[in-house]
């Protein structure tokens, strides 16, 4: 099979894109799925894909995020925003008002509560299918498959909301 997108080389990576509930697969050579990869990442780069995690109804003025500074590594909150890193331990302390949020949504806690053995704790069905979801969140990421982890980001947000709308 070759390639969809240069038709000369043989097709050896395999896609599928979800495009507005359209599936579409791809077959492209070494070449141009790292063409496609380096397109893909700066659509959805991991800043965005850890935006969307956050709940953007609070936005915070531009100009305010751009001023905050960490004090030792001089990294601005709208870098970070940018870049999706932090660039020292400093930062955490600098920017906690608008990471405690975001830190809440991926780990489930504003706390590390560190772990514990298997059998001091048994896990419910739930607990572990969140715990499952955001591990393969993270390896998503990890992995820049940014598809499959934006559908993940996406049944996470729906488990939560269905949750907290059955505390109410």
């Amino acid at each position: 099979m070759l390639c969809n997108i240069c038709g000369k080389n043989p097709a050896t990576v395999h896609l599928t894109e979800i495009v507005d509930d359209q599936m579409n697969e791809l077959h492209l050579c070494e070449g141009c799925a790292r063409q496609k990869s380096v397109q893909m990442e700066q659509k959805f780069g991991l800043s965005d894909l850890l935006a969307g995690m956050v709940d953007f109804e609070k936005k915070t003025p531009q100009s305010e995020t751009q001023v905050l500074k960490c004090p030792k590594c001089k990294l601005t909150y709208g870098d970070f925003k940018k870049i999706g890193r932090l660039g020292c331990g400093s930062c955490y302390t600098a920017f906690s008002a608008y990471l405690a949020p975001l830190l809440r949504k991926i780990h489930g806690s504003g706390k590390h509560l560190g772990k514990s053995p298997f059998k001091a704790s048994k896990p419910t069905k739930k607990s572990t299918g969140m715990a499952e979801l955001r591990q393969k969140l993270a390896k998503a990421v990890g992995e820049e498959a940014f598809e499959e982890a934006a559908k993940l980001r996406d049944q996470i947000k729906a488990a939560e909301q269905k949750q907290s709308s059955k505390e109410k």
